[in-house]
């Protein structure tokens, strides 16, 4: 059996690793455009702030490991542009000598991932610009900063803030242009007012609801401007969302997503025989809005992999879907959340009600405690928990998976008040914080 996979990363080599343990004379072909393989994307601000001393670090495994201990037939600098369900066949360039190249499959799994989202404004292509994806894309950046002292980020999400933070730390200048009215937007207005507080505390310097318009330089970025201003760049980091990368797609058959996503089931299968998707190239089923959505996050891309890998090779396990957990460290402050914010809710028509509370993360009395905002979101028609967003200094990251752990299971707002958590006056309030929130709602 032939398996080829398009893509060396989290979902794609998670499908690998399954293949070699559970199949037995599988031929498993895997085709990356760049020359890395199995990298930690996420860990990528973490280089420019020397919290991570080396890009290496990030490598979990390297392409030699593949090839030589799992006997995969691990490509680098492969660049495909075409794939062709009714031959079987996937097509493309080597980029390390130009020459093409046409490969038969079984069975196909595509795992290409995302590319960061490029606005078509003018200078986007001069020096001194970049994007935040791959470990080349950070060793640029870092390169550069000896000699950079004004940055500028556009976009105010999770990449925007992790590299303003590391940024900060580097000792550079920086400067956040978002388009929307707040930071990290799947925060409600109300919770997002502690995150421009603590941008600002740190001398990050903020505007909003400004669209660039240029950048400005003649070889080398020396500002950018927007319809209110021009700012000076030495640097600028373009952080304004992700796109899924599967335009050699078309003529397939394969059904995509709204933003290009391809559609799968609980099996990562396409609608085209044979042809499997996972990743941050793929959608996900969102357990609270009881549809496809995309959330392209590495945990996701690793579940989706691994699913894929098992079900190529005949195995049968379904996904169960997400609820949208995710976790941000900026500065003092830990950012988590789940489920809907206010705005999808509104969006879906669900009838809700939202209850925040403020609390400490351990007991009141204890040395250390830390403010802990807890907000709840729930319908009003049957209590079920449907979103929640934590925001302190510490505290949060065990909070939100307890109510991400609820939400999945489908718990109603009420219920929080039974579960047993765990209570010492080091690690808790005899209270804890969630159940404080969710004795405040009212129905």
């Amino acid at each position: 059996m032939k398996y080829i996979i398009i893509g060396g990363d989290a979902a794609g080599m998670s499908a690998a690793m399954q293949l070699v343990r559970n199949t037995k004379q599988a031929e498993i072909t895997t085709l990356e455009q760049g020359a890395i393989y199995s990298y930690a994307q996420c860990g990528l601000p973490y280089i420019t702030g020397g919290v991570v001393s080396q890009t290496d670090d990030l490598i979990a495994r390297k392409v030699e490991t593949f090839r030589n201990k799992y006997g995969i037939d691990a490509r680098i600098l492969h660049h495909v542009t075409s794939v062709d369900a009714e031959q079987k066949t996937v097509s493309g360039t080597d980029l390390s000598s130009g020459d093409p190249f046409t490969i038969s499959y079984d069975k196909l799994l595509v795992a290409s991932g995302g590319s960061p989202s490029v606005p078509d404004w003018p200078g986007t292509d001069k020096e001194g610009v970049h994007t935040v994806k791959t470990i080349p894309d950070i060793e640029k950046i870092t390169k550069e900063l000896p000699a950079v002292q004004e940055t500028v980020i556009v976009g105010g999400g999770y990449i925007g803030l992790e590299m303003a933070e590391n940024l900060i730390r580097n000792g550079q200048n920086v400067r956040i242009i978002q388009r929307a009215d707040r930071l990290v937007t799947m925060f409600d207005p109300d919770m997002g007012e502690r995150i421009i507080e603590e941008a600002e505390k740190h001398g990050v310097t903020l505007h909003f609801e400004e669209n660039v318009t240029s950048i400005n330089g003649t070889d080398r970025v020396t500002s950018i401007s927007t319809e209110t201003g021009t700012y000076p760049a030495d640097l600028v980091i373009i952080a304004t969302g992700l796109s899924p990368n599967t335009n050699f797609l078309q003529g397939t058959g394969v059904e995509l997503f709204d933003n290009g996503a391809v559609i799968v089931n609980k099996k990562m299968e396409t609608n085209v025989d044979s042809i499997y998707a996972a990743g941050d190239c793929a959608v996900q089923f969102h357990r609270i809005k009881q549809k496809n959505d995309f959330i392209p996050l590495g945990t996701h891309a690793n579940k989706q992999g691994r699913l894929a890998g098992i079900n190529m090779g005949g195995g049968s396990k379904e996904f169960k879907g997400i609820t949208g957990t995710s976790i941000l460290q900026f500065f003092d402050l830990t950012l988590a959340r789940t489920g809907l914010s206010e705005a999808e809710a509104k969006k879906d028509n669900i009838p809700f009600k939202t209850v925040v509370n403020t609390s400490s993360h351990i007991a009141g009395y204890f040395p250390g405690h830390k403010e802990l905002t807890v907000k709840l979101l729930y319908r009003t028609d049957s209590k079920q928990l449907i979103g929640a967003q934590v925001i302190g200094e510490a505290g949060a990251d065990k909070r939100i998976d307890v109510l991400a752990t609820a939400m999945y299971y489908g718990a109603t707002i009420d219920e929080l008040e039974d579960l047993d958590l765990s209570y010492a006056p080091p690690y808790n309030g005899v209270w804890d914080p969630v159940q404080q929130t969710a004795r405040r709602a009212k129905f």
